[in-house]
């Protein structure tokens, strides 16, 4: 997860240098490193302060309540579960903005068991009505997404981790990019399962879209491409579902085939590397061609 990872501390540590409203609040993780210089150039906005997430986010809605730009960061477990309520009541309910940097969903930390499994982030994060939700597939959507979000305003939620695609977009929050053209099925990958999505339907008559947007959601571009009975499929690096509303209520206005492949709603007790939880799960290219197919037969 190192190129993601280096993206975000590339730009984290720029902003910092570059906007004096930008703080930057850790709880031990991406500090030695990544972040350390940062720490050390700007010690007033720029604090570790160890393994205490929910404290973390709290100090950041201090910061943002006196106009500053906070970005938190920790593992996606740790940001998007452990500090929820923090989530909900310090930035959600107060209407602060924020930017919450999570590594590792869904199970980058495959070794680590499921403390450090988070394939519910995402669906958690949409949970609070004012939260935004970005997935880069590309160390340099990491950069745009940032720069484009973290002084809006608005709580934000970005998910990095270890699986990417090998080229980026030209991407912007709320933003579908249209990259093949089909009559079969539309295709709808989030973030970093674009790859994985183009290999699986090699060969296969279907369109093609990608998303580094859960909320908010391009449902004009959805609905532009799509005809007036679709078969839809949504690929996401969460658990699988986690799109429904967003794509459903895009059509809303015509009858449609769904499907959702993405991670299995069952706690995943296998050891492993990511990739190899990703092929037990079927989000390798093999398991996501076989799944299209069931749909489109």
């Amino acid at each position: 997860m190192d190129g993601m990872r280096v993206a975000f501390a590339r730009t984290t540590s720029a902003l910092l240098d570059e906007d004096p409203q930008v703080a930057l609040v850790l709880a031990e993780i991406s500090v030695s490193g990544y972040l350390w210089r940062a720490i050390e150039r700007h010690p007033e906005r720029a604090v570790n302060i160890g393994i205490a997430e929910q404290a973390m986010v709290g100090i950041a809605a201090g910061f943002a309540m006196e106009g500053f730009h906070p970005i938190a960061h920790s593992i996606a477990a740790f940001v998007a579960e452990r500090p929820y309520e923090q989530l909900k009541l310090d930035f959600g309910y107060q209407g602060l903005g924020g930017t919450f940097v999570g590594v590792g969903g869904s199970y980058d930390y495959a070794a680590e068991g499921a403390t450090h499994h988070a394939p519910a982030d995402a669906q958690v994060m949409t949970a609070i009505p004012t939260m935004q939700v970005l997935a880069p597939g590309h160390e340099r959507e990491v950069d745009a997404l940032l720069r484009a979000t973290y002084a809006n305003g608005e709580p934000t939620y970005v998910r990095i981790g270890s699986a990417a695609n090998p080229e980026p977009f030209d991407v912007a929050p709320g933003r579908i990019e249209v990259v093949a053209h089909g009559g079969a099925a539309t295709v709808l990958a989030f973030g970093p399962m674009l790859w994985p999505t183009l290999q699986a339907c090699a060969g296969l008559d279907v369109t093609i879209l990608y998303a580094t947007s859960l909320r908010p959601f391009d449902a004009a571009t959805l609905a532009g491409v799509v005809g007036g009975a679709p078969t839809v499929v949504a690929v996401e690096p969460w658990y699988e579902g986690t799109a429904a509303a967003a794509v459903t209520s895009a059509i809303a206005d015509r009858p449609a085939r769904y499907a959702w492949i993405g991670v299995p709603r069952t706690f995943v007790h296998a050891y492993g590397t990511r990739e190899d939880l990703d092929r037990d799960a079927g989000l390798d290219p093999t398991g996501i061609r076989r799944r299209i197919l069931e749909v489109m037969d």
